[in-house]
């Protein structure tokens, strides 16, 4: 067992000078930009650091053992990858100040970046996410029989996160090469290991996963450098995930503000006396790798580049607030025209039928699409969507997975990154809150933050009138429309339902796509056999009248016009929307302009529904035109009930015609 006490031990066995002046050299690096941002952030020059002080070994021996088109995914204490990997200096100085030469362009901070140049991804804050892009990263390896390997760190408390063991389960389900590091340093900010874990080290966690769980001196950068290196040497031929333990300590606090003095003093004149720098130096001199002159001559090289690229860096501008700029790069630029089908045959299809057969054109099309759900494969899926897709594309394409949303809606980033497409299916889409954080906070802002597009469909099976009950009935398309970075289609239709899914697959945008379940079977609709797109935000006029509007989608859509033949002396223009994200405002306002009375109906509970926000911009935009306040009726706020009664009264069916009555005579 590795503890305070243990010498580090080095032993060349028969690596040569070259190497071992390599190691130096990547190590030496960090230690002495870490040592120069320590001044910077007392002279107020940056405005925060995470310092790895005393964690360098692990980063560098990691990074040096790698061939340099394997991804390596890091985290905070990081900063040898990033210098290992060759990143120059005045860039990296320009991410910590938020200039435009960093990689976010002042949009994100510290080490919270990407670059496919150097096959780095870039870290979020929640710590835990990053393996399940590592999952997908090495899957896509896998698929194309790339042998490499990929690498993931996690400290030991970020190792807490249901992420971490989601996504060493999937590892370990698939084989996937993927060597997850722990660097094991004691405290997660303040909270020591006893706190965190009762195991006495992470290599026993990995028994349960049935995977080899290996602990090694992070203090030790030649060991670090040869576990690596044999262990990425074995998984390339034979796949299969590694768990990798470096023991260690830090010696700064979680980030400089928050101090250490939760940390016992003896603990640091122990671990001072491990430096990972000073104990490599120490014993290249003794072996006659190094001389004073050498490491005189060496440190003088390596402080010029730094105060070079400090210089650039300092005299580079901030980037000018730029408003078009900000909303242009949000997504990955894309125009997907309205594809017509070249052939005119068409089948009678449910919407069911539409989204297989879109579906099945896609992975025809799109020859590294990735399909993964759970149970999708040999069964078919709960709805029997993907029937038949195992014989017709293989188990590699078509996979089924374990319980776990977040790992998997992260394995779909990583493929993305990785060169390929991904979709994703929530077997019902009250189970997505479990992948939120992936959603919202990687798929989402990854392109804003670094370039780096997210190629994943999400497939959301949705909504109520099933009498399923609360668990399994939510509309939650709310949630989504809220988040800057995610398209979001909502059909009503079997045609719409596949000619927006093939859309979804040929946008690199992440895409919720939702399908009402009440939808799949009940409705059929003569749908063309080809190939063929319809743009997102380009809304149907469905049918055309003089006296109001009304703007819906989905099931909503079907309520509309059961009530309009209800209601023939009713002339209106009935709104389709199709698409949530982007939401086609000039349909909407040239019908209102037109009507001068509008209705806004949706399945989703009233408050905090997406038709709060459409009777918003209505008034804000066509107030001048309204002869009545926009009205807009969902369900109740309320669980989705399951007794059938109940949800018929939960639903807003009833509620809208006669709603829509009392506008009508306003």
């Amino acid at each position: 067992m590795i503890t305070a006490e243990s010498p580090v031990k080095f032993d060349r066995k028969k690596q040569k000078d070259e190497v071992l002046l390599m190691l130096y050299k990547n190590i030496l690096t960090p230690r002495m930009i870490e040592e120069k941002m320590l001044l910077l952030l007392r002279q107020g020059r940056i405005a925060k650091w995470f310092s790895g002080i005393g964690q360098e070994a692990i980063s560098v021996g990691v990074a040096s053992a790698l061939e340099p088109d394997e991804y390596i995914l890091p985290m905070h204490r990081n900063l040898g990858v990033f210098t290992t990997r060759g990143i120059p200096f005045n860039r990296l100085f320009s991410q910590f100040q938020g200039k435009p030469s960093g990689f976010t362009q002042g949009r994100d901070r510290s080490f919270h970046f990407g670059t496919q140049d150097y096959k780095i991804v870039g870290m979020i804050s929640h710590l835990g996410p990053q393996m399940g892009v590592a999952d997908g990263i090495a899957l896509a390896n896998v698929l194309r029989a790339d042998k490499k390997v990929t690498v993931v760190f996690s400290g030991d408390g970020g190792a807490s996160e249901g992420d971490f063991h989601e996504s060493i389960n999937t590892a370990a389900v698939w084989n996937l090469p993927v060597i997850f590091v722990i660097e094991n340093n004691g405290y997660g900010l303040s909270t020591p290991s006893n706190e965190q874990f009762r195991c006495q080290s992470f290599a026993d966690k990995a028994i349960g996963y049935g995977i080899e769980g290996v602990t090694v001196d992070g203090n030790n950068v030649l060991k670090v450098y040869e576990t690596v290196k044999q262990l990425a040497e074995r998984m390339r031929t034979d796949p299969r995930p590694v768990l990798l333990e470096c023991v260690t300590f830090r010696m700064r606090g979680h980030e400089e503000a928050s101090g250490t003095k939760y940390v016992p003093k003896s603990l640091f004149d122990q671990w001072g006396k491990k430096d990972p720098v000073s104990t490599f130096e120490n014993y290249l001199i003794k072996e006659g790798v190094l001389t004073d002159d050498s490491i005189e001559q060496l440190r003088g090289e390596i402080k010029k580049k730094i105060e070079d690229g400090l210089e650039l860096a300092f005299a580079e501008q901030l980037p000018p607030p730029d408003t078009q700029k900000e909303l242009a790069e949000l997504y990955k630029p894309i125009a997907i025209a309205d594809t017509k089908p070249t052939q005119g045959a068409t089948t009678s299809m449910r919407l069911i039928d539409a989204i297989s057969n879109g579906l099945r054109l896609a992975m025809e099309k799109h020859l590294n699409l990735v399909l993964m759900g759970q149970d999708i494969a040999e069964y078919g899926g709960v709805f029997k969507i993907t029937e038949g897709f195992v014989e017709a594309f293989g188990k590699g394409r078509v996979r089924n997975t374990p319980l776990c949303e977040s790992a998997i809606l992260g394995a779909g980033f990583g493929l993305s990154i990785n060169g390929m497409k991904a979709m994703v299916e929530m077997q019902f889409a009250d189970f997505v809150s479990e992948g939120m954080t992936q959603i919202v906070n990687n798929l989402a802002k990854s392109h804003y933050r670094w370039g780096q597009h997210a190629d994943v469909v999400v497939r959301m099976p949705t909504g109520a009138a099933v009498a399923a009950g609360p668990f399994h009935s939510q509309s939650n398309e709310a949630w989504f429309f809220k988040t800057p970075g995610l398209k979001i289609a909502y059909p009503a239709f079997p045609s719409d339902a596949k000619g927006l899914l093939l859309s979804a697959f040929e946008d690199p945008n992440p895409v919720m796509f939702f399908e009402h379940k009440a939808l799949y079977r009940s409705i059929s609709e003569d749908v063309p056999n080809d190939y063929y797109t319809i743009p997102f935000g380009k809304a149907n006029l469905l049918k055309q009248g003089n006296d109001l509007t009304i703007v819906s989608y989905g099931l909503g859509v079907h309520w509309a016009l059961e009530a309009l033949a209800e209601l023939p002396e009713l002339s209106a223009d009935l709104i389709d929307l199709r698409t949530l994200a982007p939401l086609d405002t000039e349909t909407i306002y040239a019908s209102v302009r037109k009507t001068g009375k509008v209705f806004v109906l949706h399945e989703d509970t009233l408050t905090g529904g997406i038709g709060g926000e459409i009777a918003a911009l209505i008034t804000e935009h066509c107030f001048e035109y309204l002869d009545a306040p926009v009205m807009r009726e969902g369900s109740l706020d309320t669980p989705v009930p399951m007794n059938a009664d109940l949800e018929h009264n939960f639903l807003p069916k009833e509620r809208f015609k006669e709603k829509l009555k009392r506008l009508m005579v306003y």
